[in-house]
């Protein structure tokens, strides 16, 4: 008889918990494999130290297999899932797509940010979910803070040194009090020409700081907060951001370049292409954490509605606590289900909450009993300790250092701006260029992401705001959405056309600009560099934005994402053989098309032309109908001004 196949479909608490549970409960007698987009579980809740400096990226970071050696790991994302056939659909990291068979399967695809219907979040907020959006906020802040203390002017002094932070929850609150003394202590270091101070404001439409715990928790969160200067503003939130800043639901505006959106969290949108009853987003499930008429398919965490037996009719909050004790008790009806031991229902106990604000302050009430202080510092580092599944002893080790060194504020560069739009529903990997764009899973956000101002970041510059052609950028001309290309229907006829006026290398008009006694073009020496050029920053489309273009030039409307070229230069066909990227996940197939093959032939930034060669015919024939629509090349191998 062969083995069971159990398939847990992310790494969070929750299925992290399960995965390893599985492990121990099964004794090798099932094959576990585990399917995530990154290789480590994230402990999320020391998140905001990682943004200010004190613990490394990797100490929050637990290997997957380095703590699960029994547990088969895949790198990829759930993009598909068929419950009659029993199979998973999944992309991976470099754009290769693959099923994962399964006798049971656990959903514990955790959550995403949310996002609310307000002009100009989009483009320029980023969330706080992930390990890359810490690495850019901290080495954002810091940057900010640098070009602030070297700034003359005293309203671009207060910008820079501006820093909004949007939601007083659990989250909210760390950043702000975490981002306040990191802050004041490069400020100590190097004070600011202007004798400025760094300001950090808190908003949030709730009546109180993290409403959703207890009151003596919130008072003292905000004492805290407001020791260390940060402007807590309840009742109000943002109406508009911009790129100078943002406008208030008070009517006030702020000049910034840091807007932080800790909002909330939404269920993974995976499970809605599911077709099964939900819940405000989330999976209905049983007190056994199963799908009702599923019995192969089990859901935990933050993508599952858990009945509370302790509040009947109400159902367990999106806390890391509920996830960690959802996959133990998952694990264990999973092999209940497969023949050995008993069921069990998911009942809880508060244990309480402790919310680290810094140095030796806190607060937190561990089994009821309210804390402040260094008492509860102590607390809540030790319950971090305990909590975490590996990296204990050099997590230790950091904080000691921490408390006898000085921070090194330094900024490495490693993420900008653009590689984490805070539309995107995988906060745990940064978009890098060629990594295949994601079509479906980031469908009913709100606006594209990518134009957040870092004051030093020009566009199209490297590591600045993308190309118009690219993700978070305006559209291309010859783009959907975009003013049509020259040479294109419904567009201005291109210079060598009849009807126009002569190109510029013809006789009587003045001579082209890569030709002598011309301006240089902007993709040779001494001009300007190309718009799409190497100099350009490179990434896949955005998923509102996307097209693909065939070889003749036309564009072809697909929803199917494509490779971005990363340099430019000659190249060679791919013969279709690359593989596509994710397709959306409201379809709940998974399946997709084959990219196209890329023209090959020089690149107009490749180089200088060769000389030219005899003049093309006075009076070119239109393309017949067997010639798609494209631009119109010249005889001599040289592109004319206006192609694309």
């Amino acid at each position: 008889m062969s083995r069971p196949r159990i398939v847990i479909v992310g790494a969070g608490f929750a299925g992290y918990r399960t995965a390893r549970t599985l492990s121990r409960l099964t004794r090798h007698q099932a094959d576990i494999t585990l399917l995530n987009p990154t290789d480590y579980f994230l402990y999320l809740p020391l998140l905001p130290q990682v943004a200010a400096g004190i613990l490394e990226p990797r100490r929050v970071s637990v290997s997957l297999s380095g703590t699960l050696p029994h547990v088969r790991l895949v790198l990829g994302e759930a993009d598909g899932i068929d419950l009659d056939g029993r199979t998973v659909h999944y992309t991976g990291p470099e754009g290769e797509e693959g099923t994962l068979a399964y006798d049971r399967l656990v959903l514990a695809a955790g959550s995403v940010n949310k996002l609310l219907p307000i002009p100009g979040v989009a483009e320029h907020a980023h969330g706080f979910r992930g390990l890359p959006e810490a690495l850019y906020l901290r080495d954002h802040v810091t940057r900010q803070v640098e070009l602030a203390a070297a700034a003359d002017d005293r309203a671009e002094c207060a910008a820079r040194c501006t820093f909004v932070v949007v939601g007083a929850g659990y989250t909210g609150t760390e950043v702000a009090a975490h981002g306040a003394m990191y802050t004041d202590a490069q400020v100590r270091r190097h004070p600011m020409r202007t004798g400025m101070r760094p300001r950090w404001m808190l908003l949030d439409v709730a009546p109180r700081v993290m409403p959703e715990m207890d009151e003596r928790l919130s008072r003292t969160a905000e004492r805290v907060l407001r020791q260390r200067g940060v402007d807590v503003r309840m009742g109000t939130s943002v109406k508009e951001a911009t790129h100078d800043g943002v406008v208030l639901t008070d009517g006030s505006t702020v000049d910034t370049r840091t807007l932080v959106w800790c909002v909330g969290v939404r269920p993974d949108p995976l499970v809605e292409s599911l077709g099964l009853p939900m819940e405000r987003g989330r999976l209905l499930v049983d007190p056994h954490l199963q799908v009702p008429g599923r019995p192969e398919l089990f859901a935990c965490g933050d993508v599952a509605a858990v009945p509370d037996l302790n509040q009947p009719g109400q159902y367990t909050p999106m806390t890391a606590q509920h996830a960690w004790r959802h996959g133990k008790v998952c694990a264990h009806n999973v092999v209940a289900s497969l023949g050995r031991g008993h069921r069990r229902a998911y009942r809880h106990r508060d244990m309480g909450f402790v919310v680290d604000l810094g140095g030796a302050k806190a607060a937190a009430n561990p089994l009821g009993l309210p804390m402040s202080g260094p008492a509860a510092g102590a607390a809540t580092r030790g319950y971090h300790l305990a909590a975490m599944p590996g990296n204990r002893v050099r997590v230790a080790a950091d904080w000691l250092l921490d408390a006898v060194l000085p921070r090194q504020a330094v900024q490495l560069g490693l993420v900008r701006s653009w590689s984490v739009p805070l539309e995107s529903s995988s906060p745990e990997v940064a978009r890098v260029p060629g990594r295949p764009e994601q079509s479906g899973k980031d469908a009913g956000t709100a606006g594209t992401a990518g134009k957040h101002a870092d004051g030093d970041e020009g566009k199209k510059q490297p590591g600045g705001e993308p190309a118009k052609g690219q993700p978070g950028g305006e559209p291309g001309r010859n783009q959907p959405g975009g003013e049509p290309g020259k040479n294109q229907p419904g567009g201005e006829p291109a210079k060598n056309q009849p009807g126009c006026e002569p190109a510029k290398n013809q006789p009587g008009c003045e001579p082209a600009k890569n030709h002598p006694g011309g301006e240089p073009a902007k993709n040779h020496p001494g001009g300007e560099p190309a718009e799409r050029g190497p100099d350009a920053s490179a990434g896949s489309r955005s998923h509102g934005e996307r097209a693909k273009r065939s070889q003749s030039g036309s564009p072809r409307a697909s929803g199917k994402p494509r490779r971005a070229v990363e340099a430019a230069g000659p190249r060679s066909a791919r013969g279709g053989s690359g593989k596509p990227g994710k397709s959306s996940r409201a379809s709940g197939t998974g399946s997709a098309g084959k990219r196209p093959t890329a023209p090959s032939g020089p690149s107009r930034s490749a180089g200088q032309p060769a000389d030219p060669g005899p003049e093309p015919p006075a009076h070119q024939p239109p393309p017949g109908p067997d010639i798609a629509p494209g631009p119109v090349r010249r005889t001599d191998g040289r592109a004319v001004e206006g192609d694309s």
